[in-house]
């Protein structure tokens, strides 16, 4: 199926747009889940223009595939790292994640600029995915995107639980449900692309990036730091 490159390109301009406001909260909060989420977002919406400038000239380079293959798994461990450091107290489960992250992502990187491509899969006009890559290097896609994605998504529903059950915090539950649904979109279409299932890749990136940003702005995340789940205790 041909791509569209519509799609990344409202797909990046959503993220930039995201991750200039998460990073503005951060230089003002420096709270280490917004940089997390930041640096998740802006991965996001790089991926995003190497997916338009590809598909707009239908022409994918082995270098920038590489580059944007990483950069496609990376960024879901990073918003996955920044609900880890938002949700959990004890900030040594965020820096254990973080350097779990950060070895194993050198050591992807290494593989994903050495390991020869299956050429044939880098079709001009083709949602690849993850086609060119061989297993061996595909293995650590998934060492990022089920940990990031269990945590992104696991977060929203923690916090979808806490707040119906406080019911005046009912407009936070409808926002981490909204950040739970686009998690879904995302994690369901990447992992459709993993196995060789690309129609659905590009659309699926913007109508999640979307539902993000809309959940995150309901929640107040950007405002203000009140986004976090309330003490069930008190």
């Amino acid at each position: 199926m041909a791509s569209h490159w519509v799609w990344p390109l409202v797909t990046a301009l959503v993220g930039f747009a995201f991750s200039g406001l998460v990073f503005q909260q951060y230089s003002r909060r420096k709270r280490a889940h917004q940089l997390a989420w930041g640096v998740g977002l802006l991965f996001y919406a790089i991926g995003a223009v190497l997916e338009f400038l590809s598909e707009f000239t239908q022409a994918w380079d082995p270098t920038v595939y590489r580059f944007y293959y990483v950069i496609a798994a990376v960024l879901v461990s990073c918003l996955g790292l920044g609900t880890v450091y938002l949700i959990v107290k004890n900030r040594w489960w965020g820096h254990g994640y973080l350097g779990y992250i950060v070895v194993m992502n050198l050591v992807f990187l290494g593989f994903a600029l050495t390991t020869p491509l299956i050429t044939a899969n880098l079709v001009p006009g083709i949602t690849v995915g993850g086609k060119a890559m061989p297993e061996t290097v595909r293995l650590f896609s998934y060492l990022n995107t089920i940990p990031g994605s269990l945590a992104l998504f696991g977060g929203a529903i923690y916090s979808i639980v806490i707040f119906a059950a406080k019911r005046q915090y009912a407009y936070r539950m409808w926002a981490n449900i909204l950040i739970a649904a686009g998690t879904l979109v995302i994690a369901g279409a990447g992992s459709m692309a993993r196995t060789g299932t690309t129609a659905w890749l590009y659309p699926a990136e913007m109508v999640g990036a979307t539902l993000l940003l809309l959940g995150f702005l309901k929640a107040g995340t950007i405002k203000k730091d009140e986004a976090a789940p309330p003490n069930p205790n008190k």
